[in-house]
């Protein structure tokens, strides 16, 4: 996590005043309070008011030089950069201290002092002194630097524990949802097959309803998904017409619907349970009974490994059934999962007519 301003100006500005304003209390009590055998200031000539003026200027310098320091070497600690990164903002910021040094020196009076010093013990002096003013700053962002990272590594670990949580908890419950689900399937399969062979003497069209039924519930159960996920394709075209043939028997095979498959689906797997799902949307919302505009759905498997599934039905009018496109928005997570960019699945919502076009490269 990089901050560009690590450190606000104004905190920067409060702390350096606070620091200046105890050093000058110190200083002016020391200076007229506390006498010393080799005193540097001439007390006689020394002006308060100039001297805090002096100290307010100095402040404003400070102020700005860490803000501008404490930010910058924050920025270079925080992207890991090699020592050389360090050598030109720390030239020019040891070059604006000194400068400052000479012109704060200029506007001294010499006579409030009684000793003067040479220009060789001038560079020597303000030379340590800017680099002592570098020292400081570099020192405390690396120290924030540090305490910034073990704060975030502690919120890093404390996201990381939560979230590890949370998804033991998702499993858990995923897991008891599972079994759960997978104990009623059962029970209503067996169930199913019970009722089969006692309504054989009575009803044919009954036991094979039941029987149909019965076989859907064992596509549900079924588990012979490979490693990636996926059905043999014959599976879920032999699943799609159980499917519709079920949907006939419950309406008295009056649905208006035309299934046309072309290729060998042999050898050609896909992710369970794509193809009924844009079926019974087809199913959910179409106009089923009528002849002149039945449910068109053709699927198309070429020698290359391409396949193509096209569903057409006319809108049915009155009431309509609330959809929330949970199955399709699944249905279309899925194949991007399983195929990448592989694959397209184009929806056409027209004001009479819905249409899915889908195109997998197996």
């Amino acid at each position: 996590m990089h901050k560009k301003y690590r450190y606000s100006f104004p905190r920067v500005c409060f702390w350096v005043v606070l620091l200046n304003i105890v050093g000058t209390g110190l200083f002016l009590a020391v200076l007229f309070y506390v006498k010393q055998p080799y005193q540097a200031v001439n007390l006689r000539v020394f002006s308060v008011p100039r001297y805090l003026i002096r100290v307010a200027v100095s402040t404003a310098f400070q102020v700005l030089l860490y803000y501008i320091a404490l930010n910058w070497y924050y920025r270079l600690l925080a992207r890991s950069v090699s020592w050389k990164k360090y050598f030109l903002p720390t030239l020019a910021l040891m070059a604006i201290t000194l400068i400052y040094y000479f012109l704060y020196d200029l506007t001294t009076k010499k006579e409030e002092f009684k000793f003067s010093i040479d220009i060789s013990m001038k560079i020597f002096s303000y030379g340590l002194s800017s680099v002592f003013q570098i020292f400081i700053p570099l020192v405390i962002a690396a120290v924030t630097r540090q305490l910034d990272e073990k704060k975030w590594q502690a919120q890093n670990q404390k996201v990381l524990e939560q979230r590890t949580f949370q998804l033991e908890k998702e499993k858990m419950q995923a897991d008891y949802l599972f079994l759960k689900a997978q104990i009623n399937p059962h029970f209503l399969h067996n169930t199913l097959n019970f009722l089969y062979s006692r309504s054989l003497p009575y009803s044919s069209e009954l036991s094979e309803g039941i029987l149909t039924l019965s076989e859907i519930m064992r596509y549900s159960l079924d588990k012979t998904e490979d490693t990636d996920g996926k059905v043999m394709l014959s599976k879920e075209i032999e699943h799609v017409h159980h499917v519709l043939k079920i949907q006939q028997l419950r309406f008295g095979n009056s649905l208006q619907v035309i299934f046309t498959i072309r290729g060998d689906p042999a050898d050609h797997r896909i992710p369970p349970f794509v193809l009924i799902t844009l079926v019974e949307n087809a199913f959910k919302h179409g106009d089923l009974l009528s002849a002149d505009n039945p449910v068109r759905m053709e699927l198309d498997i070429s020698a290359e490994g391409h396949l193509h599934f096209f569903c057409s039905n006319r809108k049915k009018t009155g009431p309509k059934e609330l959809s929330t496109g949970i199955g399709l928005d699944n249905t279309r997570k899925r194949l991007e999962l399983a195929y990448g960019e592989n694959y397209s699945l184009y929806i056409k919502d027209q004001r009479e007519l819905f249409t899915v076009d889908l195109i997998i490269t197996l």
